[in-house]
């Protein structure tokens, strides 16, 4: 179990603009008690907890058996031997996991885990949109309710969407629910020379749909040896001006290898506090965008739901939704290959 010195180490580098992501090592030693209950109730009940790169950092360095983006905590949530898993990060996050594992117990710890895109799109939506397009192929981003994906052929991250799409042998792809996401897909195709006719649902991500191509500007007229990454659910006057496009473990895996040592990450600024640990000697340009629904898990709340889980945070699916819901996202596994 992590010592308020290990986690002190861990976190004492993070400065990204935010009060709740300063800490001393009072801090930490605070934090102690409640992290000792959970990693006991976490060998007692065979539990696992699985952490998204933008939930708050002192869950991420203390508690998390596994972390990552979407995909890579899919994939874990897909390979664990544990009886519960607890999902830190949105409610369709924890859902992806059931759908995966439908004899585990899934626990969502997160008083607050809508999701802009999520909830910005319904299974009855998506059935409505197949007697539209009836002609097309169904490809919903992970940030989708399980009822969604149960309606769609195949799911895909921000890490696999281009790849997926181009496996697809039919071109006519309705994608949803993320039009910004959807239309740096249609460029990348056309600029490649794909042909594919891609029809967008109108959902966006609150957070990165802020970000506009003149903070790119003024970030580059400040650091002029800056390296800028960029999260594909930026609008694609954004993405035109990144040095590279990725996802959040991608994004990661790229500071670790690239000998710059200068960087705007444009997304949730989680993943900038996590890179601010990891490479305390590299310098990390920019204010700190938070996204309320993953800042809303706590240590509190991790340790309520494996304490006494309640109804509304046990993640239950009907057999029919699950089942179908399950097909979408092991497609996704299968282009992956």
């Amino acid at each position: 179990m992590v010592t308020a010195e290990q986690l002190y180490e861990k976190l004492k580098d993070i400065q990204v603009g935010n009060p709740i992501c300063k800490f001393t090592q009072e801090n930490c030693e605070l934090l102690l008690p409640t992290i000792r209950k959970i990693e006991e109730l976490k060998r007692k009940k065979n539990a696992i907890i699985l952490v998204h790169n933008y939930v708050a950092p002192q869950i991420y360095y203390s508690v998390a058996d596994y972390t990552g983006d979407s995909y890579g905590l899919s994939k874990k949530a897909k390979e664990s031997n544990a009886d519960i898993i607890v999902f830190a990060a949105v409610r369709f996050m924890a859902e992806t996991a059931k759908i995966l594992n439908p004899e585990k117990i899934v626990l969502d710890p997160n008083p607050n885990s809508g999701c802009s895109l999520s909830d910005g799109i319904t299974a009855d939506d998506v059935i409505r949109l197949r007697r539209q397009f009836p002609k097309h192929t169904f490809v919903c981003y992970i940030n989708t309710t399980a009822e969604v994906k149960a309606q769609c052929e195949v799911c895909v991250t921000s890490s696999n969407v281009y790849t997926i799409i181009e496996k697809i042998p039919n071109n006519k792809i309705y994608f949803l629910p993320d039009r910004l996401m959807g239309e740096n897909v249609i460029k990348y195709f056309k600029a490649r020379g794909v042909k594919k006719d891609i029809q967008l649902w109108g959902g966006t991500c609150y957070v990165h749909e802020e970000y506009k191509p003149e903070n790119i500007d003024q970030v580059r007229s400040n650091f002029s040896d800056v390296e800028i990454l960029v999260h594909p659910e930026c609008d694609s006057s954004v993405v035109a001006k990144a040095d590279y496009v990725g996802s959040t473990s991608q994004m990661l895996n790229h500071v670790r290898k690239s000998k710059n040592d200068s960087f705007f990450l444009v997304t949730e600024c989680g993943l900038t506090g996590v890179l601010q640990s990891e490479f305390p000697q590299k310098t990390f340009a920019g204010s700190c965008t938070l996204c309320k629904y993953m800042k809303s898990n706590s240590l509190e709340d991790i340790l309520n739901v494996l304490e006494n889980p309640s109804p509304e945070s046990t993640i239950t699916l009907d057999h029919r939704t699950q089942k179908l819901a399950l097909k979408c996202v092991e497609r996704m596994f299968d282009f992956s290959v």
